[in-house]
């Protein structure tokens, strides 16, 4: 052991490297007629003749293009009026017969909501019962507008007349308490209520397929209540806000230009019967003698429910309307002398409740 420093037999130094060379290479080299700034002759042409073809294409593209909106313009929106029967031309929209087609489908869910809902108070046709009659013309003229039924019902029989004991209830599920339709039920309702008088077709509420009757083997239709040409008459009376304001007075205006003579309290040798029960008259004929007054005794059984008894000639004027009145409960009408002829008598709350008279 010596105490000289030096290295040991374990110690490692960098070892020198041979300086680097770079390995030997061809350098790439283009033509000279790539260096070159000025284009022959054929270059010059190929370039214009590519150029015109480019916008060859671009043109008839764009004229594709043109062809296709305007094409697609009068399919969607329908031609003017000029352009109307020309060759390739739609007489009619697509949107206007979507539109429709929607409208139909929509009056045909809401008379399934209507016939499910409704047609047990109002009647299947309309025609009334325990609630107010709504195929009237002169109440779907303006009275009974979608505003109006869409507040009845989603408030109730309450937004009508007042009474908070109405039997309308609650339809919409937007209302307090909520009832079972929902919006779109709602909608449907109101267009089978206020539907033109065209024929729709009845159809399953679930698959919205046709129903076909069993016996004809033809699908089942109805038509529509309102008739969009009705116009009510300059001196018309006005539809009530309340339908049992109707009744108030325990009698109805009759038809403008009818008269209605005054029953006569005094004796009658001949005294018809008529009673009303489940919306519908018990008798369908009645006689009675010519120019000689007579006497109706009606009873109203259907408890609750308004009827009357009024006479019309052939010519549809009204000769005589009698009371309105609830029952269970009879009256007994006078009715003046009438000329012979053939006569109807109906109930003027319930229109489909008829019957012929015979006068002679």
């Amino acid at each position: 052991m010596t105490d000289q420093p030096g290295p040991g037999p374990e110690e490692r130094l960098p070892a020198p490297r041979p300086p680097a060379e770079a390995v030997p290479a061809d350098r790439f080299a283009a033509p000279p007629s790539a260096h070159s700034f000025s284009l022959t002759p054929e270059r010059a042409a190929t370039i214009v003749r590519q150029s015109a073809s480019a916008r060859a294409v671009g043109f008839l593209a764009l004229s594709v293009v043109v062809i296709f909106i305007a094409i697609y313009y009068l399919y969607e929106l329908g031609a003017p009026a000029a352009l109307t029967g020309l060759p390739l031309v739609p007489d009619e929209s697509r949107l206007a017969a979507e539109q429709v087609a929607q409208s139909i489908s929509s009056v045909e869910r809401g008379y399934n909501v209507y016939q499910a809902n409704c047609a047990r108070c109002h009647g299947v046709k309309g025609e009334g019962g325990i609630g107010p009659v709504l195929n009237d013309q002169s109440k779907l003229f303006q009275h009974l507008n979608a505003d109006y039924l869409r507040n009845v019902l989603t408030v109730g029989g309450r937004y009508v007349c007042g009474n908070a004991n109405s039997l309308m209830p609650v339809w919409a599920d937007v209302g307090n308490p909520p009832g079972p339709l929902t919006y779109v039920a709602i909608d449907n309702l109101i267009a089978f209520l206020r539907a033109p008088d065209q024929e729709y077709v009845v159809r399953n509420s679930d698959t919205l397929e046709p129903i076909i009757d069993p016996l004809t083997g033809k699908e089942m239709t109805f038509t529509g209540w309102r008739d969009p040409t009705w116009e009510p008459a300059p001196d018309a009376t006005p539809v009530p806000a309340c339908w049992s304001d109707a009744f108030a007075t325990g009698s109805t205006p009759a038809p403008s230009g009818s008269a209605t003579p005054a029953p006569s309290g005094g004796p009658v040798a001949t005294t018809l019967k008529v009673t009303a029960q489940n919306i519908a008259y018990d008798v369908s004929t009645l006689e009675a003698p010519a120019d000689q007054p007579f006497a109706i005794e009606f009873a109203n059984q259907d408890a609750g429910i308004p009827h009357n008894v009024a006479i019309k000639d052939a010519s549809g004027a009204t000769v005589f309307t009698g009371d309105i009145f609830n029952g269970v409960e009879t009256r007994t009408y006078q009715v003046p002398a009438l000329p012979a002829g053939t006569y109807t008598f109906f109930c003027t709350v319930h229109p489909n409740m008829t019957g012929t008279l015979t006068i002679k």
